[in-house]
């Protein structure tokens, strides 16, 4: 009888899944602490500062009134037709709309049971006094530069204001923007606490510039390019950059090409923060209401520092994008709608009328690359603000309910072409995409 043969034994394959588990576990615990800690970095100081005595004073609470229009406070925090302060304004942004809170010192729905030390926390490092992480739509990522006396002052100006019951709405933003781990996150990536610095290197006038420019008036908000998660790319480069849901470009304040003043004189750069016009431009849409609510309130010193360190700001150095040829009927039908819409105030060479309507020939927001801004002014119409300076500015009336969006491109490619202007035509596609 033959002995059978044994099967031969199969090797088992080591089990590995429960090291990658562990693995992957250890991992996300990691992770999770270390975007705790990024959280709270700083924030154990912040909290001992309760113990700082603090009364205020008819000069703190003249000052923050001072303070609050430079960083434009009641822009966002007042409703239209609401209480000044009182919140309930939605901010539209790519994730959702963010509502603005109540900063009025009602006890149950403001800041009637803040602190000094828990308001210079939100300011400082974007925490409400709660212990909730705060929207970076409250630009905490510029007013983590603002020092602690002028946080107080503000405070003291915020706790003077009568105060309006009125409950703060949810914000209505998407999964997973809505969650705090989601925002926990992004902070970790994008945003660090941290307090002004002078640079010993340079002047006392162009630190106090810095300052307000990179702090409460949180230039950086509109004139920092943002990335694919609403992160500014550079806070202090002010490179330029499109305003989320606006449709309006913030042009580059470090070139030329588009809004840097370095060649401009010091009291042209201040008469435009002041009035809204200058001998060298004017301002109108998002940057007409900055100046309208905020900057034409602050006095000379400040808009003179403000001047001197936009105007030493590093220039970009680029080439002008090679500008399209426009096709023939396109130029001559927007030759013909400028003659009959637009020549009477701008002029039939583009020349304009000083001192009332911009000269469109050689004009750096008609050449930008980005046709935005003009789509925006010819379809709403553009406004200087009203000011003490210009009381009575002169204005522009919108064309959207008189010309189509093939007519618009054609006069906007006119205009971008005209005069020695070379700037890319402009398609009926665009006018739709920046309405």
């Amino acid at each position: 009888m033959q002995p059978t043969a044994s099967a031969p034994t199969r090797l088992q394959p080591p089990r590995r899944w429960p090291r990658r588990l562990l693995v992957l576990l250890v991992f996300l615990l990691a992770t999770t602490a270390l975007v705790a800690w990024l959280n709270v970095r700083g924030e154990a100081d912040i909290l001992a500062s309760t113990s700082v005595p603090f009364t205020a004073t008819p000069q703190h609470i003249a000052q923050g009134a001072y303070l609050a229009r430079a960083g434009n406070c009641a822009g966002c925090h007042t409703a239209r037709g609401g209480a000044d302060y009182a919140g309930g304004l939605g901010i539209a942004t790519p994730f959702g709309t963010v509502y603005a809170s109540n900063l009025t010192p009602d006890a149950q729905t403001g800041l009637g049971r803040w602190t000094p030390a828990a308001f210079w926390r939100a300011m400082h490092h974007g925490r409400s006094m709660d212990g909730r992480l705060l929207y970076p739509v409250f630009p905490y990522t510029s007013y983590t530069q603002v020092s602690r006396a002028d946080s107080d002052a503000l405070f003291a100006y915020l706790r003077s204001l009568p105060a309006v019951a009125q409950a703060n709405r949810p914000h209505e933003l998407a999964f997973p923007y809505n969650s705090q781990a989601a925002l926990a996150v992004w902070r970790a990536l994008f945003f660090r606490a941290g307090e002004f610095a002078p640079e010993p290197t340079q002047t006392e006038e162009w630190n106090r510039g810095a300052y307000l420019v990179r702090g409460l008036g949180h230039c950086a908000a509109c004139h920092a390019g943002r990335n694919l998660l609403g992160a500014s790319r550079s806070e202090l480069a002010l490179q330029g950059g499109a305003i989320p849901m606006q449709h309006w470009y913030a042009p580059s304040l470090a070139s030329s090409r588009e809004a840097g003043v370095a060649d401009w004189a010091t009291q042209d750069v201040v008469a435009l923060l002041q009035t809204g016009t200058s001998p060298r431009g004017s301002t109108m849409g998002p940057m007409a209401e900055v100046v309208l609510r905020s900057t034409q309130y602050l006095n000379n010193a400040d808009l003179q520092a403000m001047a001197v360190y936009l105007k030493a700001l590093p220039q970009q150095s680029h080439a002008a994008a090679l500008a399209k040829a426009p096709e023939s009927a396109q130029l001559s039908t927007g030759a013909t709608l400028y003659k009959d819409h637009c020549a009477q105030c701008h002029g039939n060479e583009g020349q304009g009328a000083k001192g009332a309507y911009p000269a469109l020939a050689g004009n750096r927001v008609v050449t930008l690359e980005t046709p935005a801004n003009l789509v925006q002014t010819v379809l709403h119409g553009g406004f200087a603000p009203a000011t003490a300076g210009n009381p009575r500015p002169f204005g522009m009336p919108p064309f959207q309910q008189t010309l189509d969006g093939p007519q618009i491109a054609a006069v906007l490619t006119y205009i971008r072409h005209a005069w020695g202007n070379a700037a890319s035509p402009v398609s009926p596609l665009e006018v739709m995409q920046n309405q």
